[in-house]
């Protein structure tokens, strides 16, 4: 849920602070995130090459085909009751987290348009700038916040369960511990802080980060998509009321962004049940991070000549 409130607080600076000093401070994080991500994928190569001496050395050969939803989960033949109702939960898809996830996330949309901005007008006639707008900008935080509150209460049920009936981790999964639930999610904060102040998908720093947490590939991959709908849609509509969205160049970039999204998807599907490796998708989202340094740098090389536009005010309507 802070992944949200972040990119709510970044697309504020977004509009005060001027081009190039984002610029700057996106191409140092990309650079940054990519090298964090690529020496994380090499590590992991190596563990995988590793691995596979190891088996070939003890003669192990089973019909396991690597798959992970296959190894993720432990043997429920002799747990206790308590312990066999978790490993069950765990290999269903939590709707009512995701309930609530949704639900919040409708109410923080409701608040973000009723409020309006500088190029949208409020329709409860909100005038931008006014105490009822930063009263409006309060509440959608603290509504963020209450939810967050309540989903690290049930992370901390759920891992005192765990602990009291003798669950056994496997590698990629996170000890929500009490110290865990506030640094993991201040974290977040700042992806989705990052995410809405540079216009990017808060996947883009979360991804790694959840990779550098040592979280498996394949998880990392599924829950940063996800999360990247909310975050980009939250940050989305904080463009669309300050005036900060070109309606041609938005659609054109959604196209192309689905369609390059769902190549890559059945590309990277394909060479990890082709080679077994789920480190081929650290490398991908390290390449790609990457790539978009290079080409934020050379975007701001060809813009420097194009002078300095002055800072102008959170109502203000660009144009």
């Amino acid at each position: 849920p802070l992944t949200i409130a972040g990119a709510l607080v970044g697309a504020v600076l977004n509009k005060l602070l001027d081009e190039s000093v984002l610029v700057v401070m996106l191409v140092l994080l990309l650079s940054y995130t990519a090298y964090k991500t690529l020496k994380r994928a090499v590590k992991m190569y190596s563990a995988e090459n590793e691995h596979r001496r190891s088996e070939l050395e003890n003669d192990v050969f089973d019909d396991d085909d690597g798959d992970f939803a296959s190894t993720m989960y432990l043997d429920v033949g002799d747990q206790t009751s308590t312990l066999k109702t978790i490993l069950e939960n765990e290999r269903n898809v939590p709707m009512g987290n995701i309930t609530l996830l949704v639900l919040m996330f409708v109410v923080v949309l409701f608040i973000n348009v009723m409020k309006g901005g500088g190029a949208f007008p409020s329709p409860l006639g909100i005038k931008c700038g006014s105490l009822l707008y930063w009263a409006a900008n309060f509440l959608n935080l603290l509504w963020i916040i209450s939810i967050s509150f309540v989903a690290r209460r049930h992370l901390l049920k759920k891992y005192e369960l765990k602990e009291s009936c003798g669950y056994q981790y496997v590698e990629g999964d996170i000890k929500w511990t009490p110290k865990a639930t506030i640094r993991y999610p201040i974290i977040c904060t700042f992806a989705g802080f990052f995410a809405g102040m540079f216009g990017v998908g808060g996947g883009i720093v979360k991804g790694p980060l959840m990779l550098a947490m040592g979280v498996h590939p394949q998880v990392s991959s599924a829950s940063s998509a996800c999360m990247i709908l909310f975050t980009s849609f939250t940050a989305t509509t904080s463009f669309v009321v300050f005036g900060l969205l070109i309606p041609d160049y938005a659609t054109f970039c959604l196209v192309i962004g689905f369609t390059a999204t769902f190549i890559g998807q059945v590309a990277v599907n394909y060479l990890i049940g082709k080679f077994q490796r789920d480190s081929l998708i650290a490398f991908s989202v390290g390449g790609v991070v990457l790539l978009s340094a290079f080409l934020m740098t050379i975007q701001s090389v060809m813009g420097v000549d194009d002078g300095v536009e002055a800072i102008e005010g959170i109502c203000k309507i660009d144009r």
